[in-house]
């Protein structure tokens, strides 16, 4: 799937570096020519002997190489490949990228080039989830830059959670993605998925039993037809979709600000289950049992995601699929919701216990829109997942046919 295809790859200085090694062999197994490019701390960890051998290619390390540069060789390697790969990308790297540096050959090559660029972020969980990262990463979102993991695991620190590069098979296959063109090619989704988590206080929080499951699969599907993904979860069970552009928040109030952030794009999809209502004032500090009763907690309603956007004037998706979890008078509630968001599609499904869709691998939808509704069969996510997204392709083919 990669032949005749160059791959710029970048690594920088992390200890996921090492992981590099075992990319660029899959990268050259699936037919791609490999041209690496080391930073200075990347040597520390990965030798060039070692990266320039499976590479089958000499290292770029140096930006003032006079033979190199006598040919514009910074310019050159920047635009002669079909994709700029950083793996990993550390903190500074991205904070290099998002900042418009370039004070060494690798952050050099990615303000000088017009090439596509896919970053896989690695680095300690606290420096992935400070708010500087956050905010270079939605810069480079906004820039086009796509990006691939981190994902959730043990970190060579000691600590666990979210930082952890992406194996090198899910690199590969977000590679191969990137250069899959689908009858989606062109198309930016944004997709919201998995329940949030809205704070009592610091130990405590009100959730519902959202997997995420659905949404990622969704996602996943909309990637595998050439779909350009922003994928906002909450705290999710379900594995990440690859090939999307991922962001991870708690609360209702931080999935609105990612979906504000997130827009312009063409089709919006919100499978997420939000929090109706949060806690006012969560406790700075754990609530302890008092006697004489219980505590009384104040609720405040969180905003309405799938509206505010369905209902706005500006930027508003050409499309807007939203859901509806129900445990009673499924087609008449969900109808009733269809006509108060204002959305286009909306997904109805009965969660009630005794179906075991909420949390479970299966779903059973009634598709409601103006021109009438239908009743999907019960299936697996994965299933309901390619039979929207089937949906979704017909109707942007109809719609182009009529424009054009």
């Amino acid at each position: 799937m990669l032949s005749s295809k160059r791959i710029l790859l970048i690594i920088t200085g992390g200890i996921a570096a090492y992981k590099s090694l075992d990319l660029i062999r899959k990268l050259r197994a699936a037919g791609a020519a490999v041209t690496p490019v080391l930073t200075g701390s990347a040597q520390e960890f990965v030798t060039p002997l070692s990266v320039a051998a499976l590479a089958g290619e000499a290292v770029h390390s140096e930006l003032f190489d006079l033979t190199s540069e006598a040919e514009m060789g910074h310019i050159e390697l920047s635009r002669s490949a079909d994709l700029i790969l950083v793996a990993p990308a550390t903190a500074d790297m991205m904070a290099k990228m998002a900042q418009g540096r370039a004070d060494d050959l690798a952050s050099t090559l990615l303000l000088a080039t017009d090439t596509p660029v896919l970053i896989a972020p690695s680095m300690n969980v606290r420096m992935w989830e400070h708010s500087a990262t956050q905010r270079n990463l939605r810069q480079l979102q906004a820039d086009g830059v796509k990006i691939i993991g981190p994902e959730a695991g043990d970190m060579a620190c000691g600590e666990f959670g979210p930082g952890r590069m992406s194996e090198p098979v899910d690199i590969l296959t977000a590679v191969q993605m990137h250069f899959t063109r689908g009858p989606l090619a062109g198309q930016r989704v944004l997709v919201t998925s998995g329940p949030t988590h809205e704070p009592i206080d610091p130990v405590r929080y009100i959730a519902n039993r959202s997997s995420g499951r659905q949404g990622s699969a969704i996602a996943q599907a909309l990637v595998n037809q050439g779909a350009d993904v922003v994928f906002i979860s909450g705290p999710a069970a379900a594995d990440p979709p690859l090939g999307a552009q991922i962001t991870r928040v708690e609360t209702a109030l931080e999935m609105a600000q990612a979906v504000e952030q997130a827009l312009p794009c063409k089709i919006a999809i919100f499978v997420a289950a939000v929090a109706d209502y949060r806690v006012e004032l969560p406790g700075d500090e754990k609530i302890k049992k008092q006697a004489g009763g219980l505590s009384t907690l104040s609720f405040v309603e969180n905003p309405d995601i799938l509206a505010s956007v369905a209902q706005r004037r500006d930027n508003r998706p050409d499309l807007v699929i939203g859901f509806a979890a129900e445990t009673e008078a499924l087609e008449e509630n969900a109808q009733a919701k269809r006509m108060r968001k204002g959305c286009d599609w909306l997904l109805a499904n009965d969660v009630s216990a005794k179906t075991g869709i909420m949390g479970g691998d299966e779903n059973a939808i009634l598709c409601i829109e103006q021109a009438g509704v239908d009743q999907w069969p019960r299936a697996s996510k994965a299933q309901v997942a390619e039979r929207l997204v089937q949906k979704i392709i017909d109707h942007v083919e109809k719609a182009s046919t009529a424009h054009g």
